[in-house]
């Protein structure tokens, strides 16, 4: 092994790591974070793609709310800048476990590193229902999550798109914030919706309309109604959908960890601290789950780092006795 601007390298000039994170979000940063200050060699890729994005701001991060995303990702990346973390823009296309249970990390670019730890961040992306101006609108006044924004539109018409009868929850929900809640069935029959949805839709004041959703009318930039397949328009100034969350779950794959089925996308099987089945390799936020607010990932990456940082020091020290 020898030294080169100031990486180790093996194997032909493979740069050595002994952390790769992949996916620079809070989850990738926080993870990276820990373990700048724990004094390991890491490396974060990043390709840029964050879910909140069509965000303008991000809510109920205490002393973060209202910023916006794209602030709080610079911010993190000046903090791991300070602790000798390396970021790269780059996409991992390609990781293997070698014969020490270690990984080989292949980048977009052609670079290729080794990690003895691997952290895998890359979130998931929201595939929104096809109803035209959705798309267009979403995270302004097409939204998804009442906790993320329920308060900056409170007391609006609110529609709620149904796409499955689990949007009853949606719509139930949502009537935290407003009490002008309509729920269009859309695509879901009203014969899905059990006795005790309509008993709970009533009681929240919830009107339910049957039919399906065509479109959406916007005047001046702001969504001022949903348009019926008959014609009909009722106005409304927010519509909360139900994208369908796609995990990136291809390096989870690639490395055969175990995974599982739940409502909302296949996700690896983990435990408490974020190990997948595969040893050394960790999952960290809304790559381990779908529910990961920008907080909640934030504390899945500090607990993943901190817990690889100890595991790599009694390791160590496990090598250095002979055990």
């Amino acid at each position: 092994m020898t030294e080169k601007n100031g990486k180790n390298e093996k194997n032909g000039g493979t740069e050595r790591y002994e952390v790769v994170v992949v996916g620079g979000g809070a989850a990738g940063l926080s993870a990276a974070l820990v373990l700048g200050r724990a004094r390991r060699r890491t490396l974060v890729v990043d390709a840029g793609e964050p879910r909140n994005a069509p965000a303008a701001h991000m809510h109920g991060f205490l002393s973060r709310d209202g910023m916006p995303p794209a602030e709080f990702l610079a911010v993190g990346r000046e903090e791991i800048a300070r602790y000798g973390v390396t970021l790269v823009r780059d996409r991992v296309v390609d990781a293997v476990r070698d014969a020490d249970g270690e990984f080989e990390v292949t980048l977009a670019e052609g670079r290729a590193v080794h990690a003895r730890r691997l952290v895998v961040a890359t979130g998931l992306r929201d595939e929104l229902p096809a109803l035209p101006g959705v798309a267009e609108r979403f995270g302004r006044d097409v939204l998804h999550c009442p906790y993320c924004h329920g308060w900056e539109v409170r007391d609006r018409a609110f529609g709620v798109l149904a796409s499955t009868p689990m949007s009853v929850h949606q719509a139930l929900m949502v009537s935290q914030w407003s009490k002008d809640v309509t729920l269009f069935l859309h695509t879901v029959a009203e014969e899905e919706l059990t006795d005790e949805d309509l008993r709970r839709l009533a009681a929240a004041g919830v009107a339910v309309v049957p039919g399906e959703v065509a479109g959406l009318v916007v005047d001046d930039d702001r969504l001022t109604g949903v348009r019926l397949a008959d014609g009909t328009v009722h106005d409304r100034s927010v519509l909360f959908v139900a994208p369908r969350a796609v995990p990136n779950v291809g390096l989870f794959e690639r490395l055969g960890a175990t995974l599982h089925e739940t409502p909302f996308g296949t996700y690896p099987e983990i435990d408490e601290r974020g190990l997948t089945s595969v040893p050394g390799l960790w999952a960290a936020g809304n790559a381990s789950g779908f529910a990961e607010q920008v907080v909640n990932a934030a504390s899945r990456g500090y607990r993943a780092g901190a817990t690889i940082n100890g595991e790599l020091l009694m390791t160590d020290l496990d090598a250095a006795l002979g055990v």
